[in-house]
């Protein structure tokens, strides 16, 4: 009797290998039974039929060995291992192996199943797999590389970034509440949303309520929704933050602005999940993850009896506390590479700055952070448009160098729209990171080469002859590339 396949649709299948149909028969029974789908294989086909699945939507999620010898069974797990890596294996009719084995084969083995099979040690042996395949994902290098793209939008390379997208990594699928500090500017609405992203609820809602902008008396509604007539105003039914948020993640920046009536009422929520629109009598359910955010000490709030304790302590089971932009002012010049990019991406202008200006900048004290930051790069682009920003031209609060400290030849942060180029700060070169948005290698060579010719010119008083020897080409070439550029009245100048 050949083998039963079972199939269940949107589920992981079962890689079951065993030469013995009877053993075969009775495990897809118990297996249907726990609603698992089972894919059956001999020891000569089972490559085969490994390959139809992997990779597909119902991509094998565990490998379940039949009574082989040793010998047989450790070359067959090695060779799961480099076909599916992370692959969980389930020994049927064995207890223990009797030798040492090399650990990547020790780890993968996660159960075995004694004869004759029962209910109970099945269940245990797809449990046990399940957890391993979590953690394997969540662990591997591939995974790690995905959440660092999936952190990008927090830019930077300093220590204290690279500890943020740490601690983001490994909370960002945990179902636990998140209370982000930190001063104002520092990003934690961009952690809050990465957060989202990269949780089970991604495909949810991402709602937010800035719990300072709504005035007291208003909150309560914004929040929880209220019934027609429930106040003077209020013509008809309408829905709160809470239930927009539905099974997604509602984000409660400045918490630390909310009133002391209103945390009771969101205490309540957090302890029961349940709650009722203003002026109605219905009790509604919530499934919704709470991320919380504020500028301000609760600890000395709670203290000053302004802040609850209590719900303190409800929203503070993971804190993440942000750096300001002076604790990490190594990641400006990528920064500023990030803030034109999306200037450009918007159509809302360019701007450069020289190394100059950017080691100006590196010394600021930027009491606004990047919030600080930003606005000084679109006030550039405004004053500058398409230009090369000095000290000089910066407002008088952020030059920080002395005239002796100024290079006398400057390089440009960036030579053409969304393009990040190299910087230098002192001495140090240090690799600018690929705009989210990606770049056009042409157009970003096209604008680099445009752009230096136009400084070499501009460098040489428009002297074509000067211009090429600083570019070290020939002055035929040099005029070549200037009419290819439509600069044809300039290479006519002497």
């Amino acid at each position: 009797m050949e083998p039963p396949t079972l199939n269940i649709a949107d589920q992981g299948k079962i890689l079951l290998i065993d030469d013995d149909s009877k053993s075969c028969d009775e495990l897809g029974v118990i297996l249907g039974f726990l609603g698992e789908a089972v894919s059956c294989a001999a020891m000569d086909n089972w490559q085969t039929v490994a390959d139809a699945h992997l990779g597909a939507s119902d991509d094998i999620k565990l490998a379940m060995l039949g009574s082989y010898p040793e010998d047989i069974l450790l070359t067959l797990i090695a060779a799961l291992a480099e076909r599916a890596p992370g692959i969980p294996v389930v020994l049927l009719g064995v207890t223990e192996t009797g030798r040492e084995l090399a650990e990547e084969i020790q780890n993968a083995i996660t159960a075995c199943v004694p004869l004759p099979l029962r209910y109970q040690p099945v269940l245990d042996a797809l449990h046990k797999a399940e957890v391993y395949r979590r953690h394997y994902k969540r662990l591997s290098p591939e995974q790690n590389v995905r959440d660092y793209n999936m952190f990008r939008s927090l830019v930077g390379k300093s220590a204290e970034v690279q500890r943020i997208r740490h601690i983001m990594g490994q909370v960002a699928d945990k179902e636990v509440t998140i209370l982000i500090t930190g001063e104002s500017g520092t990003g934690k609405e961009v952690v809050a949303r990465n957060l989202h992203m990269n949780s089970a609820r991604a495909h949810k809602p991402f709602v937010q309520l800035n719990c300072g902008a709504i005035p007291p008396d208003l909150l309560e509604s914004e929040l929880f929704g209220h019934e027609k007539g429930a106040f003077t105003g209020a013509i008809s039914t309408r829905i709160g933050r809470f239930e927009m948020a539905e099974g997604g993640t509602l984000f409660l920046d400045e918490i630390g602005d909310m009133p002391l009536p209103m945390q009771v009422k969101l205490l309540r929520v957090l302890q029961e999940h349940c709650y009722e629109r203003v002026g109605g009598t219905k009790t509604l359910q919530t499934d919704v993850r709470i991320l919380a955010a504020t500028h301000k000490n609760l600890e000395e709030m709670i203290d000053a009896g302004t802040f609850r304790q209590d719900l303190y302590y409800r929203i503070n089971v993971f804190p993440i506390e942000m750096p300001s932009l002076k604790e990490r002012a190594e990641d400006i010049p990528f920064l500023l590479n990030e803030l034109i990019s999306r200037l450009e991406s918007e159509k809302r202008g360019s701007v450069r700055f020289n190394s100059s200006a950017i080691e100006s900048l590196c010394r600021h004290p930027w009491p606004g952070n990047v919030r600080e930051l930003a606005n000084l790069v679109e006030r550039m682009a405004i004053l500058h448009p398409h230009g090369v920003v000095g000290v000089n031209d910066l407002p008088q609060k952020f030059r920080h160098l002395e005239a002796h400290e100024i290079l006398p030849e400057e390089t440009m942060i960036a030579e053409s729209p969304a393009s990040p180029a190299v910087v230098e700060i002192n001495g140090s070169s240090t690799q600018a990171l690929l705009p989210l948005n990606g770049l056009d290698l042409k157009e970003y060579l096209a604008n680099l080469e445009r752009d230096l010719i136009e400084q070499a010119l501009n460098d040489s008083g428009g002297v074509v002859a000067r211009a090429a020897d600083r570019l070290n080409i020939r002055r035929t070439t040099l005029v070549e590339k200037m009419r290819k550029y439509d600069m044809q009245r300039r290479a006519d100048e002497p």
